[in-house]
């Protein structure tokens, strides 16, 4: 494979994780609310106003503001070791200078304006809820999108094949939203006492006698299957007309002329080079199901980034909300090298 495209490809990533920064600071910069009216109220005194301000460094010139924001965002950065200690952060430092330092961190995505907690920590803790429920759900998409697609391009135009792709352009259709409440009212309170399952629930749940938290994972049903129904439809119509037209090529007529069996055709020569256009569509969804979480987190209660993302754009908890989508822009660009990585292992014509 050549080196120098995928190192192009990790310096564009650096690039729109840059101008997603600025955006979002820009974004914030800009918006009508302030978040000390929000936070205290407009009764409060200008006194404590003021020292909140100055506590966020919100009277600070904006390029002051901005130069400081990537400062903490970088992963090598120029700080001042007080700032580092005070701050919590986790660093080593490179160089030392007198008071400041080069330093070694992890991206520093500040404090919540409302509970003072880390937003590192907050973001964490949320992100393998979100993690979780996204995987569970591109994985149902992909094995039973794969299976179905092949089943319907060998049954092509029988009424099996027109029903499969009349039920999968639906599933496209439908927002995940709607999905969510169809499947929350009919498996969750009008079935729930057949399925066992909730409208509501976290993947760890508190136990109010013993104050214990417990694994549930008929919890996690409900919003995989409602993640996973718009990316196994794609898959599926993705799957059916790649393998249509894989099957058509000269060396799968020279397999056949070798007798072998056509199972081992299907999946061993077929499949293989029908699977670039679906592992496009599984990598661009896994990064879309975590976008796409957000709103099926807060109808189930699931806690994941989601829900923690929603809840701070309503408390206006600027550092959280700011945190959540700069990691989500991070993990597009990461799946987006990946998929890069897994062009060359399936298609030969990209190592070059």
């Amino acid at each position: 494979m050549n080196i120098n495209f995928f190192l192009a490809r990790i310096l564009q990533g650096i690039g729109v994780l840059w101008g997603v920064a600025s955006v979002i600071f820009l974004l914030f910069l800009v918006m009508p609310a302030n978040p000390t009216s929000v936070l205290l109220g407009d009764n409060a005194d200008k006194e404590t106003r003021q020292k909140l301000i100055t506590e966020w460094g919100l009277d600070k010139p904006i390029y002051v503001q901005y130069t400081q924001y990537l400062n903490d965002l970088l992963p090598i950065a120029f700080h001042e070791k007080n700032n580092l200690e005070n701050n919590n952060y986790r660093y080593i430092t490179l160089i030392s200078l007198g008071e400041n330092a080069f330093v070694l961190k992890y991206p520093h995505f500040r404090r919540s304006y409302l509970t003072g907690k880390l937003v590192n920590e907050i973001l964490w803790e949320a992100l393998w809820g979100t993690l979780i429920l996204a995987v569970s759900a591109m994985f149902l998409a992909t094995i039973f999108g794969i299976q179905i697609g092949i089943f319907a391009s060998q049954n092509q135009d029988n009424f099996l094949d027109k029903a499969i792709m009349g039920i999968s352009a639906l599933g496209i259709a439908t927002p995940s939203f709607v999905s969510a409440m169809i499947l929350a009212v009919f498996l969750g309170f009008w079935w729930g006492n057949v399925t066992g399952l909730q409208m509501t629930g976290s993947l760890w749940e508190l136990d109010t006698l013993s104050g214990e938290y417990h694994l549930k994972l008929k919890n996690l049903i409900l919003p995989a299957l409602t993640l996973s129904v718009r990316p196994l439809a794609i898959i599926t119509q993705l799957t059916r007309s790649s393998m249509l037209e894989v099957m058509q090529q000269d060396y799968i007529r020279t397999a056949r002329a070798k007798g072998l069996s056509e199972r081992k055709i299907l999946y061993t020569h077929a499949l293989r080079n029908a699977l670039n256009p679906v592992i496009t569509a599984i990598s661009g969804w896994l990064a879309s199901l975590m976008a796409g979480a957000f709103f099926v987190e807060y109808i189930f209660a699931w806690k994941g980034l989601g829900r923690v993302t929603l809840e701070a754009s309503r408390d206006f908890d600027l550092p959280v909300v700011m945190g959540a989508t700069l990691l989500m822009a991070f993990i597009f660009v990461c799946i987006n090298v990946l998929v890069d990585v897994l062009y060359g292992v399936f298609d030969p014509r990209m190592r070059t």
